[in-house]
């Protein structure tokens, strides 16, 4: 004898499918919502377009892309090809690993770093140092100013325009180079603080960079994380920085003060 069926043709246990395989009537009122079902599809990922070998392995990517616009400015000084070519040059050398680090600095409070272990007679001499510094500074800025200002009304004469003149002059000429020390410890000041964020490991420590930082966009994430190194900044960004500093804005000095 055949096993008895329930009694709206059913089998035992199913899902409220008929034995025919017809799909049962939608009995649900009319306006209420569909019921949810596992077959609902995976959201697509943004960041599917990053290739596998970039996402594995970032910062072996960035010391390559370094490395290869670091050769081109060397053979662009040598070639002697257009000039505004190896400001370009410069600019790209350092650019992935700027952009990763400027972003990853930028989403991580400063509290989220770990309090420095150092003593406080540590603190204080740092500080003491610092002001050393600072007056040492300040005295060959004064020795400079009125050595300059006998120079010049020497070369010049006793014009006040002209005196004037030539001080605005060296001025503007001392601009790029001034901007181009800022940019030094500024490369400097934010691989120190990528070292104390997230170390020197190409994939940091769990925990070591914020967890709500490109939380959703896990590829991305380790993408960024990767090329903001602190040994990558060094040599991309600030070995591209001396670059223009001991060529392109030693030139222009020279160009505005002739």
């Amino acid at each position: 004898m055949s096993e008895v069926r329930g009694s709206e043709g059913r089998e035992p246990g199913s899902a409220g499918v008929p034995a025919t395989g017809i799909p049962a009537p939608d009995t649900r009122p009319p306006g209420s919502p569909a019921p949810a079902t596992d077959a609902t599809p995976a959201p697509a990922d943004p960041d599917a377009w990053l290739p596998e070998w970039f996402v594995g392995r970032p910062l072996t990517a960035g010391w390559a892309w370094a490395g290869f616009w670091a050769a081109l400015i060397v053979a662009d000084e040598f070639l002697d090809l257009a000039g505004w070519s190896w400001y370009v040059l410069v600019g790209l050398a350092a650019l992935p690993t700027l952009l990763a680090s400027i972003a990853l600095l930028h989403a991580t409070p400063r509290r989220y770093l770990k309090p420095r272990r150092d003593s406080v007679l540590g603190h204080f001499f740092v500080r003491f140092l610092a002001l050393i510094a600072a007056f040492l500074v300040w005295g060959v800025s004064v020795v400079m100013s009125a050595s300059i200002s006998t120079t010049l009304q020497s070369l010049v004469g006793a014009s006040e325009r002209e005196v004037t003149a030539v001080g605005f002059n060296l001025l503007l000429a001392a601009i790029p180079l001034v901007v181009s020390v800022l940019w030094l410890a500024f490369i400097i000041r934010c691989a120190w603080f990528l070292r104390r964020l997230r170390g020197w490991k190409q994939t940091p420590e769990p925990g070591a960079v914020p967890k709500k930082f490109l939380r959703d966009r896990p590829r991305l994430r380790r993408v960024v994380v990767g090329l903001a190194h602190p040994g990558l900044l060094l040599v991309a960004g600030l070995g591209t920085s001396v670059l223009a500093f001991l060529l392109g804005a030693v030139e222009l000095t020279i160009n505005v003060l002739k």
